[in-house]
């Protein structure tokens, strides 16, 4: 394993020092993992391209990645161990939970996201 020394500004410094025990899987996921949500409103967007029925709107369900992804988020949440970033990429991860019930109830028709 190397060491490596960075120059960081005070408040990095001190949010890094809070997760120094999970650094190396933290840059790991930052290097390896795609920005989830990005992903997932791609997937959404690109189901809703295709001019879904309603019966494929309500059988629609995220990504396996997207639902391991966001049970990690909420056990680490309650676990107390919620990262700033981590609780960002929880809060966007329920918006869009809360896109898809709109449109699975039809408070929202697909056709008016396209507006």
């Amino acid at each position: 394993m190397r060491t490596i020394s960075l120059e960081l500004p005070d408040d990095l410094a001190d949010q890094l020092s809070a997760v120094q025990d999970r650094l190396p899987e933290l840059l790991s996921l930052s290097l390896h993992q795609p920005a989830l949500p990005a992903e997932l409103y791609r997937s959404i967007l690109t189901f809703l391209a295709n001019a879904p029925t309603a019966a494929e709107i309500a059988a629609f369900t995220p990504p396996p990645e997207a639902v391991s992804r966001l049970q990690t988020l909420l056990d680490r949440e309650r676990a107390g161990s919620l990262s700033h970033y981590e609780r960002a990429e929880l809060d966007e991860l329920e918006l869009i939970e809360h896109l898809m019930i709109l449109l699975k109830t039809g408070a929202v028709p697909p056709c008016a996201l396209a507006s």
